[in-house]
């Protein structure tokens, strides 16, 4: 048996509604986003989980709680899972960001693997940070299923690393919504793709809900 991650974006919130910019803004889960996270729970506990780790915001630790609760297991936050950083593009819309930040906002889009929002972060940041809870959790879980909740910039940067993909192409190749579901396996010959933002454990009218 081999080591296998189960990437889970957080549940919904009123900037994942908006498609407002909201990296460390410590948003709470809406209403719906909290039964997303009920549904998570109720699809996938009865899997034998090894560990669970998240973000330390709020939106992720209330997205990871009712699996942990009824695992009884404990959540290992990680700064390395938190979101991107948008600086000074936080709470702002894309296209208040574009009136305000044009040709920075150019330039992040033409490549945000190497070009970061005013005052945050870049792609290649993050891949750095969240890097090294991969490797954490490769040293310590060798076989077995484990929980990582993170965010929506955050995950498909994990995924490039791991699949091989350029990290400026993160937001154009990979599509993440809110509480979906993507499956990586190690296997002797490197991380395979199983499963990709799978969100069919989710009821019916949560599924449909419009939001990024």
């Amino acid at each position: 048996m081999s080591l296998t991650i189960y990437f889970l974006r957080h549940g919904e919130t009123t900037s994942s509604m908006t498609g407002g910019y909201c990296g460390i803004l410590d948003l709470d889960l809406t209403e719906e986003g909290y039964l997303m996270a009920e549904d998570f729970c109720q699809a996938y506990q009865h899997l034998p989980w090894q560990g669970i780790f998240s973000s330390p915001l709020s939106r992720t630790i209330a997205t990871a709680t009712p699996l942990a609760k009824s695992l009884g297991m404990g959540i290992q936050q990680r700064d390395g899972l938190r979101e991107i950083a948008y600086g000074n593009w936080e709470g702002k819309t894309p296209e208040q960001v574009n009136q305000e930040y044009h040709d920075e906002y150019v330039r992040w889009l033409a490549d945000p693997g190497w070009n970061a929002p005013t005052g945050g972060e870049k792609g290649i940041d993050i891949a750095r940070r969240s890097s090294q809870v991969l490797e954490e959790i490769e040293q310590n879980y060798s076989t077995g299923n484990v929980l990582v909740v993170s965010h929506k910039a955050t995950i498909r940067i994990m995924l490039c690393s791991l699949l091989g993909i350029d990290i400026g192409r993160y937001r154009d190749r990979i599509s993440m919504p809110v509480a979906s579901v993507t499956v990586v396996e190690f296997t002797e010959r490197g991380p395979l793709l199983k499963i990709l933002a799978d969100r069919s454990h989710l009821r019916e009218d949560l599924r449909n809900r419009k939001g990024t």
